[in-house]
């Protein structure tokens, strides 16, 4: 072999390798994009489910705070009707504090 064959064998082996460089790195792009469409894609699910827990955990909670306001509420109606209202006595006690009555001064 002259040096023309020699340094056109080597152009040729350089000219392959880069071709393989070059697919290696087509394939390893193509792998990178699809692993993050796959991991977006999980990410997503993922989201999706633990805000649905969230929310339902939250509807949950509110629920049981709604029907604790509306116990407490009932009770408390309740108590305010069971008390008795002595008008005659609170209208005598209005009376002398209006008219500076006795101890009312």
């Amino acid at each position: 072999m002259n040096d023309e064959e020699i340094l056109g064998h080597l152009l040729k082996i350089e000219a392959e390798a880069a071709a393989l460089v070059n697919d290696a790195q087509a394939e390893a792009d193509r792998r990178v994009a699809e692993g993050e469409k796959q991991n977006r894609a999980d990410y997503e699910e993922r989201y999706r489910a633990e805000a649905e827990r969230l929310e339902a955990e939250f509807q949950k909670e509110k629920d049981q705070v709604r029907d604790q306001y509306q116990k407490e509420l009932e009770a408390y109606r309740e108590k305010l009707n069971a008390i008795n209202a002595d008008t005659g006595r609170f209208a005598a006690s209005l009376e002398g504090f209006l008219s500076g009555g006795e101890g009312y001064a």
